[in-house]
């Protein structure tokens, strides 16, 4: 197979071009999203989220429901509680998150346990399905992700604020609590998006990964979101190229694919890098003294 052909063949297939879409779709919000995630230190609330939409699915599944709509609704309540929940300053926001996580996750396994069987649905809710959607679903994640994103920006000064100095931002009349909750919906509504894409066990990584990657390149909030948002769609559009042309599972293409991004930057940053670090600390070590440099 010629280059030309490896970028040209999977655009002739229709499900390809409609999983190019969503995938870089959510690979774009994510990457503006999980900005205020990584500034936020909130990492742990992409895996509760994600995964307290478990009991949601299974719930959903056992009555014959929509799973998307079950994970969302599941993952939204607690999202909601432990904004709520955290407000009270006596616990820190990780051990509420670790409280209500390890509860709704307990409960979609006892949900799931009264089940016979698990069924093709609810292992591509957990793994993705980003080759099996339908133009409804590109339009549908086309449009929440502009109003995510629109959010997102919309609010931007306020949701640094609170994420650098949540006692700062109080006392300077910011609602602190109302932003948490729309911090909070937004991150989840962002994590049901990208189900589709990645799918349950392997969505804290299209939120997290491209802002950690940005994070190491930059200082300025602007550039870090256009980076993020650049990397997050760059991945999966070629997370889905390396799995069409190896026959490999696309979420996991994409999350792979993500995290070679991150170690080069993690590398090769000009300023915080690994060989950046690693020439700086040469230059000092070899650096004259004034003694050295004395005249004898």
């Amino acid at each position: 197979m010629s280059l030309v052909e490896f970028f040209t063949d999977p655009w002739h297939l229709p499900f390809m071009q409609r999983a190019f879409a969503v995938a870089v779709i959510t690979g774009l919000v994510c990457g503006v999203v999980g900005v205020y995630v990584v500034l936020r230190g909130m990492a742990f609330i992409g895996e509760a989220v994600s995964h307290s939409a478990f009991p949601g699915v299974a719930l959903a599944y056992a009555f014959q429901g929509n799973l998307l709509l079950g994970g969302a609704l599941a993952g939204l309540t607690t999202s909601l509680l432990i904004a709520l929940v955290s407000q009270n300053r006596r616990l820190k926001e990780d051990t509420v998150i670790g409280v209500f996580f390890s509860c709704a996750f307990g409960l979609g396994i006892v949900l799931v346990s009264t089940q016979d069987s698990w069924s093709t649905d609810l292992s591509s809710f957990l793994f993705g399905q980003v080759l099996a959607v339908g133009p409804e679903d590109v339009w549908t994640a086309a449009g929440v992700g502009v109003v995510l994103v629109a959010i997102v920006l919309l609010l931007s000064k306020e949701l640094v604020a609170i994420s650098l100095d949540r006692e700062t931002a109080r006392a300077a009349g910011l609602p602190v609590m109302r932003l948490d909750l729309i911090l909070y919906t937004v991150v989840t509504a962002t994590i049901v998006m990208s189900l589709e894409a990645v799918g349950n066990v392997l969505v804290l990584s299209l939120l997290i990964t491209p802002a950690a990657a940005a994070r190491m390149l930059t200082e300025r909030l602007w550039a870090m979101t256009l980076l993020a948002s650049l990397i997050g769609g760059m991945g999966a559009l070629a997370g889905l190229y390396v799995s069409y042309a190896y026959d490999l599972a696309a979420g996991g293409s994409i999350v792979c694919v993500l995290t070679a991004m991150f170690v080069a930057v993690w590398c090769l940053a000009p300023r915080h890098g690994l060989l950046a670090r690693a020439r700086q600390q040469n230059r000092e070590t070899w650096r004259p003294t004034a003694d050295q440099m004395a005249p004898t």
